[in-house]
């Protein structure tokens, strides 16, 4: 993790806990008698993450419903803390008032409620899935007090578009983020899922697929990943002067190779920061132009 990162190490639960009572009924013990939660398990996790949100970054409430991606805020805040050391090296840009630009936000606004709350940015959101806009928008109307004038959230009326329709002519950004939908469908989303699940200690498989509908605007797309940052990509040679730094999450070591041959054929610069959380591996693709 980067090394400014809070949540290197493990988690103070008790310290959460005294924020949130509900994460008091997840807590096990590990084999070495040490307090955790069961990761396997998601509403496990939903109640973590709502505990540090809670504890961390001043939200009065937060509520996610059942089936929708639940964020791990330190992976999310990983992400962010890359941008914001790229933006000072190669731009000399401070880290106060920076503007963000999340491209497919989702249901949980995450990015946009670390970018507001823990670096004090100006932070815009967008989504194509109505429902999921309308539960990001609620949650920032329950946190008005600290969150109402940091943070934007738009609806993306064409899913054909990632910039256009978002991005108004008169308008500047320092930077956009993205985390795409990694999977070509349902079916893998589900199977890699559980595998995934199933190392952490098991999983009910029927329960897990049932309750997984309301995932599919961030999980899976037609083309997976490396066609997902392809338009974005391609889309982004449209706002190139209004936006200093384009990035996205890439999962899939394999996606590389046509995601940077992409960049070469719009003539983008790029660089490419690897990133390991625990056995997860991963990188973000940043890209910009001259």
């Amino acid at each position: 993790m980067h090394a400014q990162n809070p949540y290197d190490k493990r988690y103070d639960l008790k310290r959460l806990t005294k924020h949130y009572l509900e994460l008091q009924e997840h807590i096990v013990l590990n084999p070495a008698g040490e307090e955790t939660i069961d990761f396997s398990s998601s509403s496990a996790v939903y109640a973590l993450n709502k505990a540090i949100l809670l504890t961390d970054f001043e939200l009065a409430d937060y509520h996610l419903p059942r089936g929708y991606l639940i964020p791990p805020i330190p992976g999310r805040l990983d992400y962010l803390l890359y941008i914001r050391d790229f933006l000072s090296e190669h731009f000399k840009s401070t880290n106060t008032n920076l503007r963000g630009l999340d491209i497919g936000t989702g249901a949980n606004g995450i990015y946009c409620i670390l970018g507001a709350q823990h670096f004090k940015w100006n932070m815009v959101g967008t989504e194509s899935s109505a429902k999921a806009i309308d539960i990001a928008r609620m949650n920032v109307r329950c946190n008005k007090k600290v969150l109402q004038d940091t943070v934007e959230l738009r609806y993306q009326e064409n899913n054909g578009f990632l910039f256009k329709n978002i991005i108004q002519p008169s308008e500047q950004f320092d930077f956009t983020i993205c985390n795409p939908p990694f999977h070509n469908s349902k079916e893998e989303a589900i199977k890699g899922s559980i595998k995934k699940l199933e190392n952490l200690g098991g999983v009910d498989k029927k329960e897990y697929s049932l309750n997984f509908e309301g995932q599919a605007n961030e999980l899976w797309c037609n083309g997976g990943e490396t066609l997902f940052i392809k338009r974005l990509i391609k889309e982004s040679v449209l706002f190139k002067d209004q936006v200093k730094l384009f990035s996205s999450l890439v999962a899939k070591k394999d996606s590389l190779f046509k995601i940077e041959k992409q960049l070469k054929k719009v003539k983008a610069n790029y660089h490419i920061i690897p990133m390991v959380q625990g056995h997860k591996k991963g990188r973000y693709v940043l890209w910009w132009f001259d």
